[in-house]
């Protein structure tokens, strides 16, 4: 049986850990609110963006028919960009992730294809090194970026222009043909104690089925149509990269701040429980010096 002293150090130690978990816990749920209202506030957008690129690979026409990311192809090699966190202490969030991503990898994997990996994020990485596909291209993620108010344009542009190296080599590679598709791989945002492993295809890109095939349409572009769409095509990519980063930042603090609750009550149950044990493991101690007291008068007389 452990002595009072030992019980109470460990009774402190405990203490000492529900101080910093409740801490963790408040940081979490300051960032969380912001990147929920962060990719909450983009998700509209990015569901436009996604329509107005499955439009353009569905109307094929003679302006849209040679752009290579329209192309659809057999599929023999594949790419995934896996999305994770960079810090552990956040649940199952990242091995949740990372089990749906070696699924996905599985099943491609027994269909007979080749498939490479661009991460994002170290403990997605980290676990690829070793049991994974091999690693394309590694990118630190965006953090704690999102942000709210007059700094959320600069912001925008800013985020985007770090997003804009991962969509080229994921467009470079699609275009020389060394793969034949993309997928993206992230934790998608559900509320704040759920979130979803999703896996959605970014190319080529998926043509919208509900838009008639022949559909006349008449733009004017300047200078060219080969340039604006190279443009729009691009831009639009880096916004569906983009709000897949901003669902797994806010999915991330979500689970984090979840965690460290739990992390926290858990500490605050196993303190109670020790001062239980503290309190019994005194009584003990006092009732036996009364009883050596009692034996030692008993003895004198």
């Amino acid at each position: 049986m452990a002595t009072t002293r030992e019980i109470k150090r460990r009774i402190r130690s405990v203490k000492n850990i529900a101080q910093v978990t409740k801490a963790m816990e408040a940081v979490s749920a300051s960032k969380m609110r912001r990147a929920q209202a962060q990719a909450q506030a983009t998700r509209p957008y990015a569901n436009k963006a996604m329509e107005v690129l499955s439009f353009l690979a569905r109307i094929r026409n003679s302006y849209a028919a040679d752009q290579p990311l329209l192309q659809q192809r057999d599929v023999k090699r594949v790419a995934l960009l896996l999305i994770t966190a960079d810090r552990g202490l956040a649940g199952g969030l990242n091995s949740h992730m990372i089990t749906a991503a070696a699924r996905w990898i599985k099943g491609w994997e027994k269909e007979g294809k080749d498939v490479e990996l661009v991460t994002i994020g170290k403990k997605g990485r980290d676990w690829m090194r070793k049991y994974g596909p091999p690693i394309r291209a590694e990118f630190v993620s965006l953090g704690d970026r999102p942000a709210s108010g007059y700094l959320a344009a600069s912001h925008r542009r800013k985020a985007t222009a770090e997003v804009g190296p991962i969509a080229r080599v994921l467009m470079d590679d699609f275009i020389s043909e060394r793969y034949d598709a993309v997928y993206v791989g992230f934790m998608k945002f559900i509320n704040t104690v759920n979130q979803e492993p999703t896996v959605m295809q970014l190319l080529p890109i998926v043509p919208d089925e509900s838009v008639p095939p022949d559909m006349a349409i008449d733009y004017i572009f300047e200078p060219d149509a080969e340039t604006v769409l190279e443009q729009v095509l691009q831009s639009l990519l880096e916004i569906e990269i983009l709000q897949a980063l901003y669902e797994a930042i806010a999915s991330e603090h979500s689970a984090r701040m979840v965690a460290m609750r739990n992390a926290t009550e858990a500490a605050d149950e196993l303190i109670g429980d020790l001062t239980l044990t503290y309190n019994k493991a005194r009584q003990h101690a006092i009732t036996m010096s009364l009883l050596d007291i009692a034996g030692a008068v008993a003895a004198l007389e």
